[in-house]
């Protein structure tokens, strides 16, 4: 995510687009507006990204609208991180066997002296 992003936090699941470029189109020139939707509801899942044309957009945008409320709820606004980790998924690890079965023994695994 680049630097000229906020992540806008705590909306309303009837809140659309038109409604965020409405709002935040007074702080600067918006170049991108994703409203995050649930694939299987078709409802918004309460967050969204705003990208402006600059920093100081931006920078307005936090100062201003954070804890506003919009929709009967406070706005969370912050400067969207720039986050490439991928969540979950995690160790991978073998084979998974009930907890009581015995691992046999260990001196037989057919290696080679």
């Amino acid at each position: 995510m680049s630097q000229s992003k906020i992540y806008v936090g705590n909306l309303s699941y009837n809140t659309t687009e038109d409604e965020l470029r409405d709002y935040f189109s007074q702080f600067g020139n918006i170049e991108d507006i994703k409203l995050i939707i649930d694939f299987n509801t078709g409802r918004s899942k309460g967050f969204g990204f705003i990208t402006y044309a600059s920093i100081q957009d931006c920078e307005s945008a936090v100062t201003t609208a954070n804890g506003v409320d919009m929709g009967g709820r406070k706005l969370k606004v912050n400067i969207a991180r720039d986050d490439n980790r991928r969540t979950g998924g995690g160790a991978g690890g073998g084979a998974r066997r009930p907890f009581n079965r015995d691992r046999g023994d260990r001196g037989d695994r057919g290696h080679r002296d």
